[in-house]
């Protein structure tokens, strides 16, 4: 299983970043998606990555240790999960977000996806990050 963790501090309380990050819609735009849609439990993203365009149907699921998690339903991967959480932090929230994954087919090379797929997801990751900073700062 690959993953990739990234974590930052928010200028925000806690409170505040889970609310956030509980506009769903605006958050999982705020990645860089090219398509969001969500529907209750349920969003289907879609992200054109140059050589191929990657569609994920996604679920939000309870996991105790995390504030927000999904994992994919139907998608490119064997398996796809992420999730975040928040903790209080001395200026702020520390919002750590980790993203587990295994491809369920090799689109160019196994090791080469991996890597590909790493590097786009730590620029999601940042700019959900960026997002909920412009956002804490507009409260």
């Amino acid at each position: 299983m690959n993953s990739v963790t990234l974590s930052r501090t928010i200028d925000a309380s806690p409170t505040d970043v889970r609310e956030s990050m509980n506009r769903l819609d605006q958050f999982m735009r705020a990645s860089g998606f090219d398509e969001v849609l969500s529907d209750g439990e349920t969003v289907c993203v879609a992200n054109d990555m140059g050589f191929s365009t990657i569609e994920l149907t996604l679920e939000l699921v309870d996991r105790p240790e995390a504030d927000l998690a999904y994992e994919q339903r139907d998608g490119i991967f064997e398996e796809m999960r992420t999730a975040y959480t928040v903790t209080p932090a001395p200026n702020g929230s520390e919002v750590m977000a980790r993203t587990e994954f295994a491809l369920d087919v090799a689109i160019i090379g196994d090791v080469l996806d991996s890597t590909i797929i790493k590097r786009q997801r730590r620029k999601e990751l940042t700019a959900q990050f960026d997002w909920l900073e412009e956002v804490g700062l507009n409260r």
